[in-house]
């Protein structure tokens, strides 16, 4: 894998990305692994989110094969909820594509998640994950910093107050199921605030960097 780049399919956004973030190029240049990015014009966060059409998987998958075709070594995109389209995506591509976070809770002992929108995170999303039914789920807190200014694509973004608002989620999560072992980042957007939420709850917590880091470094990468 180290001969190509990753491949990140971009959804159509305006909002701060700190390193971490997976539309954050410094967040694999500090891994060593060279990034390419196709923004999808017009799948902005609300509609990736909370709509599912037939225009919105053509758009994923006509941007998957530009980057297969430019050299991508493995695909990713900058949504979880994208996860829905997972396994229409592994029949189209010939390399390796992680759409979510979400892959690795299967994998997981005694998972929960963290998500953005926890009302649609439904079973289309989980299902195409592979996400085995009963793992508990946790929305960030409707009209807080994060939520609000991500699904809105706004051009500012508290990052204090966000990292307080996935903490504060993460937290009810192990509140209301104390006997999870790992906590699984659903958004692309929460990576920055991993360790913050691993020191406040005392678990295991992945998203969708540290994914991309262990498939990168299994298939031979530089990272």
């Amino acid at each position: 894998m180290a001969a190509g780049f990753l491949g990140i399919l971009m959804l159509d956004t305006r909002f701060p990305r700190p390193p971490g973030d997976i539309g954050c190029a410094r967040t694999f240049e500090r891994a060593g692994i060279a990034v390419r990015y196709l923004r999808m014009q017009g799948v902005g966060p609300r509609r990736a989110v909370q709509e599912s059409d037939e225009a919105m998987l053509q758009a994923v998958i006509h941007g998957a094969l530009q980057l297969e075709r430019e050299g991508a070594s493995l695909v990713a995109t900058t949504c979880g909820f994208l996860s829905r389209y997972q396994p229409r995506l592994e029949r189209a591509l010939r390399v390796p594509v992680l759409t979510s976070s979400l892959l690795q809770v299967r994998e997981l002992p005694r998972p929960g998640i963290v998500t953005i929108d926890a009302q649609s995170l439904g079973p289309e999303e989980l299902g195409g994950a592979g996400v085995p039914p009963g793992v508990p789920v946790q929305g960030v807190r409707p009209g807080s910093e994060f939520r609000e200014r991500i699904l809105g694509n706004e051009p500012r973004l508290d990052l204090a107050q966000a990292r307080d608002d996935v903490v504060q989620a993460a937290r009810a999560l192990v509140d209301a199921h104390p006997s999870l072992h790992s906590i699984v980042l659903e958004c692309t957007n929460m990576p920055p605030y991993r360790e913050a939420v691993r020191e406040a709850t005392g678990r295991t917590v992945v998203d969708m960097e540290t994914l991309l880091l262990r498939h990168w470094r299994a298939a031979g990468g530089a990272a």
